[in-house]
């Protein structure tokens, strides 16, 4: 993969996914990085449990808007373990902290659309469950 596609890569995460649906708490953000057809798939058993975005985004200007939300005590830290380009497609691994303890592991799955990179989808585990 280019460098170019890397960085375009990592700057779209940070913006609308690190600070947009963590640090932040930003909607606008988030819609300007993730498709409208994204969603978070997590195991249900034997089903697939399926986070469409925009209940993610509702979500997210609930708690910012919230009495409870504290910007300075609402910190994340992000490592972006690998991003792994090929042609019009790519998979991240990227860690989040918060309070110096590993919380998730996210697997994010892009595709470049003629408008850019949008995020696609995306897979987790929890840590300290």
């Amino acid at each position: 993969a280019d460098d170019a596609a890397i960085a375009e890569i990592r700057s779209l995460i940070e913006k609308s996914y690190v600070h947009g649906a963590f640090n932040e708490l930003d909607p606008d953000a988030m819609e300007r990085g993730f498709h409208p057809d994204f969603a978070i798939f997590s195991a249900k058993g034997e089903d697939i449990g399926k986070y469409p975005i925009a209940d993610w985004v509702a979500s997210t200007a609930e708690r910012k808007a919230s009495a409870d939300f504290d910007p300075a005590k609402n910190v994340w830290k992000h490592h972006f373990a690998s991003v792994d380009v090929t042609g019009n497609a790519a998979a991240v691994k990227i860690e989040l902290s918060k309070d110096g303890k590993l919380v998730y592991t996210d697997y994010l799955s892009l595709l470049k659309f003629d408008s850019g990179w949008r995020i696609v989808a995306k897979v987790y585990s929890r840590h300290g469950d």
